[in-house]
């Protein structure tokens, strides 16, 4: 299976390669929105992919967290990912993990009305999950438990094509596609956890996601 973005601003998605200095600094993007959504990765080394979400922190100072993209690792404080500083319209900023002259790649997200959606919930632990909005019918939900460990999972409608969705792909770990009791429904507008499971719906429980339309632009039809 594949996932395919085009770069630019209709689609919300920016590749962004500079060098780092080791210290904070500003990296330019073209998205004109502040973005929602970094993924941010060295080019050579081990270092770990960064990952920098609007729903980190439940919320509030998203961007003096950050979590893990290729780790179970539950978000965590830290001024070095992204310097304590939210992102603008043309600039993200990044903090001292950035090693000084090595070359960094980042994945730029904003939010597109209709196509894109990064968001967080609340779980409520049931098997009548919190009903998530994002204003389309999803075509790829990722998503990732924060307030502690969990893995990041991925569902689309190619794999499976009906409700319940029993069937993810982890992005942080080279395992083949798993079935198991981490069930939900997409719908015509958002989707919905159909499982009391911790790694979607743990009650109390914080879960960050990225959603992208089945129909872009286009007035979405009920499954």
């Amino acid at each position: 299976v594949a996932w395919c973005w085009k770069e630019g601003v209709t689609p919300g998605f920016d590749i962004v390669s500079f060098t780092g200095t080791g210290s904070a600094q500003t990296v330019a993007h073209n998205l004109g929105v502040a973005p929602e959504f970094i993924l941010w990765k060295p080019l050579t080394g081990s270092a770990n992919f960064v990952a920098g979400h609007k729903g980190l922190n439940g919320g509030t100072t998203p961007w003096q967290y950050y979590t893990q993209f290729n780790s179970t690792a539950a978000q965590a404080a830290s001024s070095s990912p992204w310097n304590n500083t939210a992102p603008t319209s043309s600039v993200f900023t990044v903090g001292n993990n950035a090693a000084n002259t090595v070359a960094q790649i980042a994945y730029v997200f904003v939010p597109v009305a209709g196509f894109s959606k990064f968001g967080s919930y609340a779980g409520n632990g049931s098997t009548n999950g919190p009903f998530v909005v994002c204003g389309f019918q999803p075509r790829f939900i990722m998503w990732k438990r924060v307030d502690t460990t969990g893995a990041w999972y991925i569902y689309d409608t190619v794999r499976r094509t009906y409700n319940v969705m029993d069937g993810w792909i982890n992005p942080n770990a080279s395992t083949a596609e798993s079935t198991g009791s981490e069930d939900m429904d997409i719908l015509s507008n958002g989707f919905k956890p159909r499982s009391a499971n911790t790694d979607i719906n743990a009650s109390g429980g914080t879960y960050i996601f990225a959603a992208f339309a089945e129909f872009p632009f286009k007035t979405a039809n009920a499954r």
